[in-house]
């Protein structure tokens, strides 16, 4: 299939600015690649919070600033026009006078939105918008939806046999709690660089007490998530992995807030779970500023997301293995956009459409 320039320069800035997913909340992570002569001069990505914007790195990579009206900038969104906690790369562009800017998509932030373009477009820059627009607003999708959903982008997991089960019949009380794995090493490799993308993590309280799992990134490198956990009775052992306070970790319970002791990295919110679970949580997320939440479980917990139709993405593993009987896993619908083979486990991923 034949791509145009433009699609050639704007795939690169997509590739590269996956580097920064994880990293630059609640900034986007923006690629910038800057083209002289048909060949690339100069390419940016947005550094961690605070640092710099994707434009900002790609312009300052190039040592002769001179070139730089000849040249043209190629970025996944368009460069913003307020002041932050930097100044505005709209600004830097019109300083340098770039013979072009060419856009992925329009920035959904009321602070940006048009006014970047705007800014540059009266500058006499030509300016082209659009270029792989659906896949620039795909790659920014967990920014978009905080703008204009004002909840995180909600991705939930879960791994299931083949005959439908997520978790075999619980035997009895004496036997020891362990974690039950269904995907093999490879996808559960996977699932921690999932984590350290992703602002924060969820599950429910059997799965809590069932697994006592840590939540953290522990076969990747990069940065915890922030833990969440539902725990309508404060049912949860206090010794208990997700409440040692070494990751930020907020739960929600029914219980009085007044009665409980918050500390730095253990928050408690306080919700009414006889209705809209899923919907509280979210506005509460949004508070706290978080971006995106990637739900582990368990079944009741996801199937509470997918009723409310509170949820974006769903990515499954199909393991090789069976169970005579256990816990079934949700039901869900939506459209299947890719399915993929990890050493024998099947994955695949269904967008809410």
């Amino acid at each position: 299939m034949h791509i145009s320039q433009h699609e050639k320069y704007m795939q690169r800035c997509l590739q590269i600015a996956k580097n920064g997913i994880g990293f630059t909340r609640p900034n986007p992570s923006v690629g910038a690649v800057i083209v002289l002569n048909d060949t690339i001069i100069a390419e940016g990505f947005t550094s961690k919070h605070g640092g710099n914007h994707a434009e900002v790195n790609a312009i300052n990579a190039v040592k002769d600033k001179n070139i730089l009206k000849e040249a043209a900038i190629y970025v996944t969104l368009e460069p913003c026009s307020h002041f932050g906690k930097t100044p505005p790369c709209a600004d830097l562009i019109v300083k340098y006078q770039f013979k072009k800017v060419i856009i992925g998509c329009v920035d959904a932030n009321d602070l940006v939105s048009g006014k970047g373009i705007e800014r540059i477009e009266k500058s006499g820059i030509h300016v082209v918008v659009g270029v792989l627009e659906n896949e620039c607003k795909k790659h920014h999708n967990r920014f978009f939806t905080v703008q204009n959903k004002m909840r995180p982008f909600i991705i939930l997991k879960w791994a299931e046999t083949k005959n439908g089960f997520i978790y075999p019949k619980f035997i009895s009380e004496s036997v020891e709690k362990k974690p039950i794995w269904i995907s093999n090493k490879y996808s559960q490799q996977l699932v921690h660089k999932w984590r350290s993308k992703e602002h924060a993590i969820l599950v429910g309280t059997n799965t809590a007490i069932a697994d006592n799992p840590k939540l953290n990134v522990r076969s990747w490198a990069g940065n915890h998530p922030i833990r969440i956990v539902l725990d309508r009775k404060l049912r949860i052992p206090k010794n208990a992995h997700i409440l040692d306070r070494s990751i930020q970790t907020i739960v929600f319970t029914e219980v009085r807030k007044e009665a409980l002791e918050d500390g730095s990295n253990l928050i408690f919110e306080t919700i009414d779970f006889s209705n809209n679970i899923a919907k509280q949580i979210c506005d509460v997320l949004h508070k706290h500023q978080i971006q995106s939440l990637l739900i582990e479980g368990g079944s009741k917990t996801l199937q509470t997301f997918i009723d409310e139709g509170l949820w974006d993405e769903a990515r499954v593993f199909i393991g090789e293995n069976e169970f005579e009987s256990g816990i079934e896993a949700p039901l869900i619908s939506g459209k299947l956009i890719a399915e993929s083979v990890l050493k024998g486990d099947v994955l695949k991923i269904i967008a809410n459409d």
